[in-house]
């Protein structure tokens, strides 16, 4: 009798762990702790369930003999097969989470080239190949910098930062990067982001908005950029970037060389960084050139 009242109480307290968790993973971005503790806490659940069966064998056998056992065998059937399927509404409602899934962001330095993947959902997974020059090294790897903006220009997500003491190499990130930063703050503060995002022509900061629309029929445009420097050089560094369009999506696309970052301060002392043409005959360009021969970037869209 004892061993019953044990079982079923964890039973139970097990399940509120299990609920508690479940709405944390749905309402909250991606978060190991959560995903991990709800797994096992799951697998706990189930070895509790066949133990509490155990103990309850006679009524379970009067359950199973029930006619009412064909009708929650139905009802169970039609509802895993519509959270299977994924009809609009049901998508509608898992657009709401703040929830992405694991970013797996994975970076790579090989021997002739750099590899970046970044998965934020199982059916849009991108994967930037970058073909290295005669500049590259691995001895002394290049400063880079990979993020997303929209089309107003604004920073929306940091994919590869650099290192803390490669930062001030990288002014057009940095620069970038701070614009986002005092923008968040700025909403937190007024709680009101469309005051922030007015000006820009798709003006939200939440990258889920671009990358995985909750309106997959009018998804938003957006960029991704790379800038890199080499290690200990005064050359100016270099911003490529490539427009993505999920309305019209391609699966393989080249970036193109933006230009390079240049410190201007306007008549109200504002800094800005805006980028400049590359004049390829240019001397002081031609180690930094010779880093990159090209990016491809391949988007898997399940």
């Amino acid at each position: 009798m004892k061993t019953r009242r044990w079982v079923t109480l964890l039973t139970t307290l097990t399940f509120v762990v299990l609920a508690v968790t479940g709405v944390l993973a749905f309402i909250l971005p991606f978060s190991l702790q959560i995903i991990g503790l709800h797994s096992l806490m799951g697998f706990l659940f189930i070895a509790l369930v066949a133990l509490h069966v155990g103990h309850s064998r006679g009524p379970m056998k009067r359950h199973l003999r029930s006619p009412i056992l064909w009708a929650t065998l139905a009802v169970s059937v039609v509802l895993s097969l519509l959270f299977w399927l994924q009809p609009q509404p049901v998508r509608a409602i898992l657009g709401l989470s703040g929830n992405l899934g694991p970013a797996q962001e994975r970076f790579e330095m090989l021997e002739d080239e750099m590899v970046f993947h970044y998965t934020p959902a199982p059916s849009y997974k991108m994967q930037l190949r970058v073909r290295t020059g005669t500049a590259y090294s691995l001895e002394q790897p290049p400063q880079i910098a990979i993020w997303l903006e929209n089309q107003g220009a604004y920073h929306i997500k940091t994919l590869l930062a650099p290192e803390a003491d490669s930062a001030r190499h990288l002014t057009y990130w940095s620069f970038k990067r701070e614009g986002w930063q005092k923008a968040r703050e700025e909403a937190e503060k007024t709680a009101e982001v469309d005051i922030i995002s007015s000006d820009t022509p798709n003006g939200s900061f939440d990258p889920k908005d671009y990358i995985l629309p909750a309106d997959p029929d009018n998804p938003m445009p957006y960029r991704l950029l790379i800038e890199v420097d080499l290690p200990q050089d005064d050359q100016p560094s270099l911003v490529y970037a490539v427009e993505i369009d999920n309305a019209a999506p391609q699966a393989f696309q080249l970036l193109d060389l933006m230009g390079y970052p240049e410190k201007e301060i306007d008549d109200d002392g504002k800094v800005e960084w805006p980028l400049y043409y590359v004049d390829y005959s240019d001397e002081q360009f031609r180690a930094v050139l010779e880093l990159i021969d090209s990016a491809l970037l391949t988007i898997d869209r399940g």
